[in-house]
């Protein structure tokens, strides 16, 4: 996820707000400066949604309970967000999370496809590991010659090994102001070394297309910030006559659930996208009518492939409108619920899971594509679609 927004994870529920419906959130685990976003699903109650867990997470957090230790920390002077995020860490609600007041405004913010942060998008790369999976151009780390691959070791002297991709994207994001400073620990190689950056108002570049040369046109989806799903319904109804599609899915580490449905609607003549259920009630998302049927579709995947990405993914793979190449997805589908708590800190708690439209779980398993591969995944993809009638 990118450093400034979070696309995601995917979101909103705002915090002032009074909730009409249940948040579908998926939490975005890996742009650093993103930070997360919701948003209205087509025919359903929730108004937000947002992304998060890598593995499955059955806890539930007694949001009365939550509420009464972070108003008695008030009244005895001490952090109310520090005891609820005492509070969530002991309930075993592994992708629970507090933000205070001015954090979650950023993930509001986010909604709009522009983030304040430095520019980079990364995520875990194993044990201890926090990797630069993407660099914006333009940005602040991408005029200071940071490049992807490059390990991100600490932000303003503080190690990250030990924190979870919402904490390291929160020092990214610092105070959310444009300007102001923040030193980061790189690694490169066996090159080390500190590179002080400006924080700077950003703008996503979240859906690029162009034309290869055998007549694919390649979409690539970075996350799901507003309009996205527009955009990609455009670009497919762009593409000339017999032109097969390939969707780049890989690295997109989520946004809003309603964009990802929007999206779905570009190859989908309505029908189901993806089930949910919030506090053991089932819900469920569908895509919009009229969506081109015919034209030939594969979607490139990764393990970089998060939560509302993989609900777009799901609904392809399992309704047969595409054929998916590349590696299991991340696993991220958790449902959670924002809740406001006395001190204006938002706490998302796990309510439950979505699934595909077949049935499967994604959190904490992923989506395995239907023909894996490790290297030169885009080209084996652009066979599969020639295969498929949508190349010369």
């Amino acid at each position: 996820m990118p450093d400034g927004p979070g696309l995601r994870p995917d979101h909103c529920l705002r915090p002032r707000g009074v909730l009409r419906g249940a948040v579908l959130t998926f939490v975005f685990a890996g742009v650093l400066a993103t930070a997360a976003v919701t948003g209205a699903l087509p025919r359903q109650e929730p108004d937000t949604a947002r992304t998060a867990g890598v593995t499955p997470s059955r806890a539930t957090v007694d949001r009365g309970a939550l509420n009464r230790a972070a108003a008695e920390a008030m009244a005895d002077g001490k952090s109310g967000k520090q005891a609820a995020e005492e509070f969530v860490s002991r309930s075993g609600d592994r992708w629970g999370a507090v933000y205070g007041a001015a954090e979650y405004e950023e993930f509001e913010q986010a909604l709009d496809g522009s983030y304040t942060g430095v520019g980079v998008s990364a995520r875990k790369a194993g044990e201890g590991r926090v990797e630069i999976s993407r660099v914006h151009p333009g940005g602040p780390a991408a005029r200071a010659g940071l490049k992807a691959g490059d390990r991100l070791v600490t932000v303003d002297g503080r190690p990250l090994g030990a924190l979870s991709v919402s904490e390291v994207v929160s020092l990214l994001r610092g105070d959310g102001v444009p300007g102001s400073p923040v030193a980061l620990g790189v690694e490169r190689g066996r090159s080390a070394w500190t590179e002080t950056l400006r924080r700077a108002r950003l703008a996503t570049e979240d859906v690029t297309v162009r034309r290869l040369d055998d007549g694919t046109v390649l979409i690539k989806v970075s996350a799901f910030t507003k309009g996205t799903g527009e955009r990609v319904r455009d670009a497919v109804r762009r593409a000339p006559a017999g032109a097969g599609v390939l969707l780049d899915l890989r690295g997109n580490a989520g946004g809003l659930v309603a964009e990802a449905a929007v999206a779905a609607s570009a190859f989908l003549d309505g029908g189901l996208v993806a089930t949910y259920d919030v506090d053991g009630e089932q819900r469920a998302v569908y895509a919009q009518n009229g969506g081109d049927t015919a034209r030939p579709v594969v979607a490139l995947i990764d393990g970089g492939t998060m939560s509302a990405a993989e609900l777009l993914t799901g609904a392809l793979k399992d309704r047969g409108r595409a054929v998916t190449v590349g590696s299991r997805t991340f696993g991220k589908g958790a449902v959670q619920m924002p809740s406001t708590l006395p001190d204006g800190s938002v706490a998302e708690l796990t309510v439950g899971h979505y699934r595909t439209p077949a049935g499967h779980g994604v959190d904490g398993r992923g989506i395995t594509p239907d023909l894996a591969v490790s290297e030169r995944a885009e080209e084996r993809a652009r066979t599969v679609l020639s295969g498929l009638g949508g190349g010369s």
